[in-house]
């Protein structure tokens, strides 16, 4: 289709204008979507920065107008949700102007969310880091992730898993490579607050669950930071200024966000889409052995009224949503199963390596898994995902109840390799998802459904984070419940500088733990923080044997889908 606009001032963005000459190398497409990939798959690495937005005014501890684990986590959600709405937007688009504008502009949203969300972090104005990061990145995700996946399937329809899976892959190591990169900017920018001195040489009072403490200048708010928090920054324990100090998230977020600008940018005017009719020299195309591999084409408005494109929206958002939450507090809940049993262990550098790997796993699962679809078919692959995923997710209460109890490293490894398994599974979900639609509704119109079918990942982006945050909040306030009503009350007040009867202020004020509550339990007392995500994990099991389902009863679209070309040749051109 010929587009009116692509002769502009913007014409060289349009498809028209890129599409490759007669020998041209179908493999120097990839390694540009693999670079755009890479800088929208940074998002998987979200969990990097959970630790300083929440002490992002306390800095060595969260204060009390510190933003919460589960406000912050809900960013991530934000991004997610947009991404698969602008997704869904962009791939009818996309097909209309070609990847090369939809990438130049999914550089301008990521980027520039990174920005605005950096004058939030500055300002301490949360909306607006949902509004930068959440609304525009997530936008900018969408774009991103859409832009090279129809034409990798045009270059690729002899390979059409491994060809996605190259694109997708990029995506899942996003983090692999944002991980440490986070963390070091973290580091640069970082600057310790005011140490007023050790907590017994410091007079400190407690009103409406804050902590003040009496200097020369007069009142102010101040954290007790102890040893393990104090030394994730060098310092040593005690009390800290509120509001001195900076973690360094505004200047990363900044500095990111230029440079994903700038490469994301050149890798999108590298794209090139394929001449009509083009196949590579010698093939042809086979037979499906499943029966589920179609040679005609499905409109991609015909195609969301067809039952297959329902249970392939079902299986995506299912597994997505089994594994986006754990993604998004993968270190969180690391630290927490198994940094309060196994300290010596599970150190914060353990903590960030495990979010690392989990981007390997994710990125090598999304080539695996992908590839390993054009040998066994789209559907085996899937019950692979679902019969295994199932089990594996349900051995992970049964390692974090056993390590509570009894800290031996089995436990941690048998945990590592099961959530690394999970995660391989859920990247190759995402990377098999695009060569799956092209087998059931042709590849015509596989950019815009792709992207329609995106809008599970946009549910998921919700569905998960809101079962494990909501979920490990119910948990931790039975836990925290527990655990008051077994210590001493005189050791209580003594310890929090309140009594009992104020203990829901203190918790709101971040004041009581369940880590400082611990430390004045009796003798025998069970950490019960292990346990905080056993529940999340039994409803996770439960969606993938709904997927299950879903995918067992897969047939072939029926015919009257299909497109009558003669109607379709009749059709004028805009």
């Amino acid at each position: 289709m010929s587009n009116a606009r692509s002769g502009g001032a913007l014409g060289f963005l349009y498809k028209d204008h890129i599409v490759a000459r007669p020998g041209y190398n179908r493999w120097r497409v990839p390694p540009a979507s693999i670079a755009i990939h890479l800088c929208i798959g940074s998002v998987y690495a979200w969990s990097v920065f959970n630790p300083p937005l929440t002490r992002q005014l306390g800095v060595v501890a969260p204060a009390a107008e510190d933003w919460s684990l589960g406000s912050v986590v809900w960013i991530f959600s934000v991004a997610i949700v947009f991404l698969g709405l602008a997704a869904a937007f962009a791939g009818k688009w996309l097909e209309e102007v070609g990847p090369r504008m939809v990438g130049v502009v999914a550089a301008l949203l990521w980027g520039g969310g990174f920005i605005l969300g950096s004058f939030g972090i500055a300002s301490h104005q949360l909306w607006l880091v949902y509004l930068g990061y959440g609304v525009f990145g997530g936008c900018g995700l969408g774009l991103g992730y859409v832009s090279p996946v129809s034409t990798l399937i045009r270059w690729f329809p002899d390979r059409r898993g491994m060809a996605t899976g190259m694109a997708i892959m990029g995506f899942g190591g996003g983090a692999m490579i944002a991980a440490p990169v986070k963390g070091w900017l973290l580091n640069l920018f970082e600057t310790t607050p005011e140490y007023l001195g050790a907590q017994d040489a410091v007079t400190t009072m407690v009103e409406n669950g804050r902590i003040f403490a009496e200097t020369a200048a007069g009142k102010v708010e101040v954290v007790i930071a102890s040893a393990a928090q104090a030394a994730e920054l060098g310092s040593e324990a005690g009390v800290y200024v509120v509001g001195t100090g900076d973690t360094g998230a505004a200047q990363t977020f900044m500095t990111l966000g230029v440079v994903y600008f700038i490469v994301m940018v050149i890798a999108a005017f590298q794209y090139r889409v394929p001449a009509k009719d083009w196949k590579p020299e010698g093939w042809e195309p086979k037979p499906s052995r499943s029966g589920l591999v179609t040679q005609n084409d499905v409109h991609i408005d015909q195609a969301i009224k067809t039952p297959q494109f329902w249970q392939l929206w079902v299986m995506l958002c299912f597994n997505v949503t089994a594994g986006i939450g754990v993604i998004g507090v993968a270190k969180t809940m690391m630290s927490e199963i198994f940094g309060t049993v196994m300290p010596l262990v599970v150190t914060a550098a353990f903590a960030s390596t495990y979010v690392l790997m989990i981007s390997v796993f994710n990125m090598v699962g999304r080539f695996f898994w992908a590839s390993t679809s054009d040998y066994i078919g789209r559907k085996a692959t899937y019950m692979c995902f679902f019969v295994l995923g199932t089990l594996l997710y349900l051995s992970i209460p049964y390692f974090a109840t056993a390590v509570a109890s009894n800290p031996a490293m089995i436990y941690l490894i048998g945990f590592y390799a099961a959530t690394m398994i999970i995660f391989s599974m859920y990247g190759g979900g995402f990377a098999t998802i695009p060569a799956y639609l092209a087998d059931m509704f042709g590849t015509m119109h596989v950019g815009g459904i792709h992207g329609r079918l995106l809008t599970a990942w946009s549910t998921a982006g919700v569905l998960g984070p809101l079962a494990i945050t909501s979920l490990r909040q119910m948990s931790v306030t039975s836990a925290i419940n527990d655990l008051a009503a077994k210590v001493d009350p005189a050791a209580f007040a003594e310890k929090f500088g309140a009594p009992l009867a104020q203990l829901d202020q203190l918790v709101a004020a971040k004041t009581v733990t369940i880590s400082r509550l611990m430390e004045i339990a009796p003798e025998g007392t069970i950490d019960p923080t292990p346990s905080l995500y056993n529940t999340t994990m039994y409803c996770m099991a439960a969606l993938l044997v709904v997927a299950f389902f879903a995918n067992l009863v897969m047939r072939p679209v029926k015919e009257h889908h299909h497109h009558d070309e003669a109607e379709l040749a009749a059709v004028p051109v805009e």
